[in-house]
């Protein structure tokens, strides 16, 4: 679980810093150092607005009690999941241009001496991947405060911020080292995976609520090769959704999935120009 929370913070914290970091060396390099304030008091809106949503969101799982708490947390799990699948396609298709959009954004708001818009536009993009990460780390979070171990999910998420820092840093070093293009292929993987994952979780806690019907269950018995509590095996089930003894439902679900997940991206590579065909990113902030 801790896993998840780590990989979660490190790959959203990359995606804000990653968005600040173009904009402050653009500004820097654009002598347009009044764009620094607007700059930061962008990224404090930012926080402002996913804190915001964070506390609304508990609020609303504290408000619901009994079952309509359980159905709540049900539905933000397969939330996470749907946004984690919108995030990949939309950076499949925006990763390449992210930095040319985002600096002439930035050039117009400069040129007409529109600052607050460089401050509006760096609040929606740090608030969107800090409320992208309260959605995913959510169920995660409440599950850990009701067995008493937010401790280790607190300290998960600081680690991962800080290894998103030092991630930022070596990628800054040069593409020789190691480059945006394979940073972003690799946990775009992962992050499908991961997806799966919360899509296995969703679908477990709604049999458990009677929504959905289990079927033949378990409908087989790997535990004795592959235990999913522990090892390899509890890896897997934190990062890809593996079940030693599945449910019939669970295994269909999570077959449709791929098939879902695999279409889109067929679809997405058929239907972008030519130039597009390979997912290529160059989002190098300079």
């Amino acid at each position: 679980m801790n896993e998840q929370v780590l990989f979660i913070v490190w790959r959203e914290s990359v995606e804000a810093i990653l968005v600040v970091g173009i904009a402050y060396a653009w500004l820097k390099q654009s002598e347009a150092r009044v764009g620094l304030r607007y700059l930061w008091l962008g990224v404090l809106g930012g926080l402002v607005l996913a804190g915001l949503m964070g506390v609304g969101l508990m609020s609303a799982g504290s408000f619901l009690q009994g079952q309509a708490q359980e159905v709540f947390q049900a539905a933000m799990v397969l939330i996470a999941c749907a946004l984690i699948l919108q995030m990949v396609v939309w950076m499949r298709a925006h990763g390449r241009t992210l930095k040319a959009d985002m600096q002439q954004g930035l050039a117009e708001s400069v040129a007409d001496s529109r600052y607050w818009g460089i401050a509006l536009l760096v609040a929606i993009a740090v608030a969107r991947e800090g409320s992208e990460t309260i959605v995913f780390l959510y169920g995660m979070g409440m599950a850990q405060l009701q067995a008493g171990g937010i401790t280790g999910f607190v300290l998960s998420a600081a680690i991962g911020f800080g290894l998103a820092l030092i991630t930022f840093w070596v990628l800054q070093l040069g593409t020789r080292v190691f480059s945006w293009k394979l940073f972003f292929r690799i946990t775009e993987i992962l992050l499908l995976l991961l997806a799966a994952s919360l899509f296995v979780s969703g679908l477990e806690r709604l049999i458990g609520l009677g929504v959905l019907p289990a079927g033949p269950d378990p409908l087989w018995d790997t535990s004795a090769w592959l235990d999913d509590g522990s090892g390899l095996g509890g890896i897997l089930a934190s990062f890809a959704g593996y079940r030693a003894w599945p449910p019939f439902a669970v295994v269909v679900g999570y077959a449709v999935y791929w098939i879902v997940v695999l279409g889109l991206l067929s679809w997405q590579n058929h239907r972008a120009p030519s130039r597009h065909t390979s997912h290529r990113v160059s989002v190098e902030p300079t």
